[in-house]
């Protein structure tokens, strides 16, 4: 069953959990309370926001599919539709950590003349890097080509530390699209220094991420999805989730030997061959299968 949660907004003000049912939009939020007080006489927590609703551990797909049926059975589902009017925002604002992979598709390794790595390479953005679906991807002056990277993102369900490999789906609350905007002739100077990468990945607006948060257990495990990224519609990357070189399970185990993993927590899984430059005016499209597609302008930061 094909469900996808966002979060939507009027204005610049969070008005709580949205989710696609059947291709409709509706507020999840407000089905959620009318469901409690029909089945569970008013217990259980509000849920206004993607992100606690992951803490709390309620991201579930029978949790989505719970209330909506319980609903739909009662000729009241129309009641919560969403009206036009409303916009996108980040599923996740304040993530603890964000953590990225190095090199994991083979042929991205390749077209940089690198190896494939013998572990996972791992590396971090700046949460304050995060950028909604439809925000403007800002280029800063004087720091070369700047690039694009879609990438699979897995959110962290729940806390763990020395994850097992067999038992990591457990610890995946969903599924969503970053695109991870990278200052490339500044992380190659840095590259030659041996410096980290952490500036040429944080600056503002070098992550977009979104629209929708698709759960776990909506995709089998084998996770074999199309991704594709879109530079004013001239395809510039193509490949499949299948191909990565470290899985979601061998990933999440290995982070988790060395830090905790938390709820909200996001694992971008790497991107494969194809980046590129991008330039003011750009229109940027990264589109993964059965998620959505995650669009951004790019502009010229005005210091």
């Amino acid at each position: 069953m094909s469900v996808k949660a966002f979060t939507f907004q009027r204005g610049d003000e969070v008005t709580g959990i949205g989710v696609l049912w059947h291709g409709q939009a509706y507020d999840f939020s407000l089905a959620w309370e009318a469901f409690k007080n029909l089945e569970a006489q008013g217990r259980g927590p509000s849920l206004q926001f993607l992100q606690v609703m992951i803490e709390l551990g309620f991201f579930e797909l029978a949790t989505f599919t719970e209330v909506m049926q319980a609903l739909e059975r009662r000729r009241l589902l129309e009641e919560f539709r969403l009206q036009d009017g409303y916009g996108i925002g980040l599923p996740v604002a304040r993530p603890q950590k964000i953590l990225c992979l190095g090199r994991n598709y083979q042929e991205h390794a390749e077209e940089w003349g690198a190896e494939v790595p013998e572990e996972p390479i791992v590396f971090a953005k700046l949460p304050s890097a995060l950028l909604p679906p439809g925000g403007t991807i800002l280029l800063p002056s004087g720091i070369g080509s700047v690039e694009h990277e879609v990438e699979l993102a897995v959110i962290v369900g729940k806390q763990g530390r020395n994850i097992a490999p067999e038992d990591a789906w457990d610890y995946v609350a969903g599924y969503t699209i970053v695109n991870d905007i990278t200052a490339r002739d500044l992380q190659l100077k840095d590259f030659e220094r041996r410096w980290p990468w952490l500036r040429s990945k944080s600056f503002d607006t070098f992550c977009p991420m979104g629209p929708y948060v698709v759960p776990r257990d909506v995709f089998s495990r084998a996770v074999d999805l199309r991704l594709e990224l879109r530079v004013n519609g001239e395809v510039r990357q193509r490949a499949r989730t299948s191909q990565m070189v470290y899985d979601i399970p061998t990933v999440l185990a290995f982070i988790s030997r060395w830090a905790t993993l938390y709820p909200g927590d996001i694992l971008c899984m790497g991107t494969p061959a194809g980046t590129g430059p991008l330039r003011p005016g750009d229109l940027v499209e990264a589109e993964i299968e059965g998620i959505g597609v995650l669009t951004n302008r790019v502009a010229l930061r005005r210091e």
